[in-house]
């Protein structure tokens, strides 16, 4: 599993226009090629009167899938550059769309390739792009009277957390990134004199905003 990549967060569009015809961008986050390809046709559904609906997607680990369609306008004036957008962001998992509504000018090979590379960006931007960084969920048991000292430790030090547990002892469920569990799992046996009971569950990622920084000492 990736550490971290970047994809988009929503399902979302917009709108542009250029010497009057009107280019939808249109992407959303998709975890497989099924995903995708319902969604370019959703999309035509949607918009079965346009003169293209052109898509392009990247999906797996290491853009193991990677697909274009020109869907009618002259080869490689669409969706190899819808494509080159998404792969030059360094996006996956990712499909988008660009709708055209002809508006009776012609705009020439090297037009359609700008109109439509201004298409995905803008159909990428509307969706917002986001982190998604790899966690490691870790259970840290503690007696109560290392309640307040851990919480505050956790809460200083921007460690993430899901939930916390209250029975005969406190079990926080922590939430550091997946490449920092050793380091985070030293500094919490150091800090509670190594009276902190510590099991992990399961890796899953978090979207973020930015790259999350943390240092622990």
């Amino acid at each position: 599993m990736l550490q971290h990549y970047e994809t988009v967060s929503i399902e979302a569009e917009r709108e542009i226009i250029i010497k009057r015809s009107r280019f939808i961008g249109r992407a959303r986050p998709v975890s497989t090629e099924e995903e995708a390809i319902s969604f370019v046709n959703e999309v035509r559904k949607n918009h079965y009167t346009a003169t293209h609906n052109c898509f392009a997607y990247v999906i797996g680990d290491q853009d193991e899938v990677q697909k274009q369609s020109d869907d009618g306008e002259p080869g490689g004036t669409a969706g190899r550059p819808m494509l080159e957008v998404i792969k030059s962001r360094g996006l996956k998992y990712v499909a988008i769309v660009v709708t055209r509504y002809f508006g009776g000018v012609k705009l020439g090979a090297s037009g359609l390739v700008r109109a439509y590379s201004d298409g995905a960006v803008a159909g990428i931007e509307a969706a917002k792009p986001i982190h998604q960084v790899l966690h490691q969920l870790v259970y840290v048991t503690v007696d109560y009277t290392w309640q307040g000292k851990l919480e505050n430790e956790l809460k200083n030090h921007g460690i993430m957390m899901e939930d916390t547990e209250f029975t005969d002892k406190v079990t926080f469920r922590c939430l550091p990134p997946f490449d920092m569990t050793e380091s985070f799992t030293r500094w919490v046996i150091n800090m509670t004199q190594g009276q902190g009971v510590i099991k992990k569950g399961d890796a899953k990622y978090v979207a973020h905003q930015q790259l999350p920084k943390l240092t622990l000492h």
